[in-house]
């Protein structure tokens, strides 16, 4: 098992959303397109996924949809890290059953308070 599976496809954000976590104590894995997501959280389970919503392959809201419908994955927090921050994308992500959303650019203390939150709720809820 890892803390965080993270699906961006920016390889400079990819790299420094690894190593703010890692620095803050939490294992993590990334990919880089929205078809890798399920695959990798078979293989091992995490307590958090961060998901942009623009990947290749099968976007995040795609992503978001299969997680939400399998009950495997129905309960795993996931949190919307994305460019694109407009009101109705927000909406949208949390409508489809995101459990938290960052705009990027994103301040590192807000990222940890929040990965800290949904971790900390997986883990009141008995994890995953």
């Amino acid at each position: 098992m890892f803390d965080v599976l993270i699906a961006e496809d920016e390889p400079a954000i990819s790299e420094t959303l690894r190593f703010l976590l890692g620095r803050a104590g939490w294992r993590c894995e990334t990919v880089a397109d929205g078809d890798a997501v399920l695959p990798a959280l078979r293989r091992k389970r995490a307590g958090l996924v961060i998901l942009d919503i623009m990947l290749p392959g099968r976007s995040g809201l795609d992503v978001l949809r299969a997680l939400r419908g399998d009950s495997d994955y129905a309960g795993l927090p996931v949190l919307i890290l994305t460019a694109r921050g407009q009101k109705a994308d927000r909406q949208l992500a949390l409508d489809l059953g995101a459990d938290g959303f960052i705009s990027k650019p994103f301040a590192n203390d807000e990222l940890i308070r929040e990965v800290q939150r949904l971790l900390e709720g997986t883990a009141a809820a008995g994890g995953h």
